[in-house]
């Protein structure tokens, strides 16, 4: 029977993954999920473990009331309170969005600077002011907050068995950031999926997600493969004109509650 067998969230982008047993779900995805973001001070333009690979170490606790807690190894943990209406905005850059969003102030600028080692900033985005998704894919009025470009990521744990296979070594399901990981299917049979259902909240099924030189990091050390696996052999059996890809990209249709051991129905 094809069920929900595990629940992330990346509070912050590119800052480590919370395991999960249940969660709500709002119009961007996951509760919390990639509402904060590092930027570069001078720039705006979002840092990532593509340029900062410690990153990877950076532990980022969302609280209910939507405030975060920032700690590494090595860094006295810090506590910052959820922007409100009286935040001055920033301008920033994510790919090829510009939007300006709440800067979580001085304290938490100079934190995250020290942590980084240049002058860095953190800031929230608010629903109101979340990017519309990729464009070509989905419903014109489909929202994402800070993730690359959908709110959330599916993988199928089939499919990560038959790459670990391939590559020869096990893999941590977080080297690739999804928020689902369904159990039951073969591999890779969420290619084929178009719309499922967990609990009572339907989901669309809008484009395969395209990997990077993220997934050679890994989430427990930091370090980089030498032999840039996992990434190298996607490149070799998954690769399309847009990349390598592994897993699905999803909007969700509805607000509601996602359990770990929920069954999922494919609708089409």
């Amino acid at each position: 029977m094809l069920h929900l067998s595990a629940l992330y969230r990346y509070p912050l982008k590119s800052g480590k993954g919370e395991t999960l047993q249940q969660v709500n779900l709002d119009k961007l995805g996951v509760d919390g999920d990639r509402r904060w973001m590092l930027v570069d001070e001078a720039s705006g333009r979002f840092l990532s473990q593509r340029a900062v690979a410690k990153m990877s170490q950076l532990s980022a606790l969302w609280n209910t009331e939507g405030g975060l807690t920032l700690s590494a190894p090595g860094y006295n943990p810090i506590d910052i309170a959820l922007p409100d209406d009286r935040a001055p905005l920033r301008g920033v850059t994510l790919w090829r969005d510009t939007l300006r969003v709440p800067d979580a102030g001085d304290e938490a600028g100079a934190w995250v600077s020290e942590f980084v080692g240049k002058p860095s900033r953190l800031v929230q985005v608010p629903l109101e002011r979340a990017r519309t998704t990729s464009a070509g894919y989905g419903k014109d009025d489909d929202q994402v907050a800070f993730a690359d470009g959908f709110p959330l990521l599916l993988i199928g744990q089939a499919s990560l068995d038959d790459l670990s296979h391939r590559v020869g070594r096990p893999l941590e399901m977080l080297r690739f950031r999804p928020n689902l990981v369904i159990e039951g299917a073969e591999a890779y049979a969420e290619d084929g999926w178009k719309r499922i259902r967990i609990g009572d909240v339907e989901f669309r099924v809008v484009k395969p997600c395209a990997r990077c030189i993220l997934t050679t990091i890994d989430p427990q050390t930091g370090e980089r493969s030498e032999d840039r696996e996992p990434l190298a052999m996607l490149q070799k059996y998954r690769a399309e004109a847009d990349g390598a890809m592994f897993g699905q990209n999803l909007v969700n249709d509805s607000n509601g509650r996602l359990e770990v051991g929920m069954s999922v129905t494919i609708l089409e």
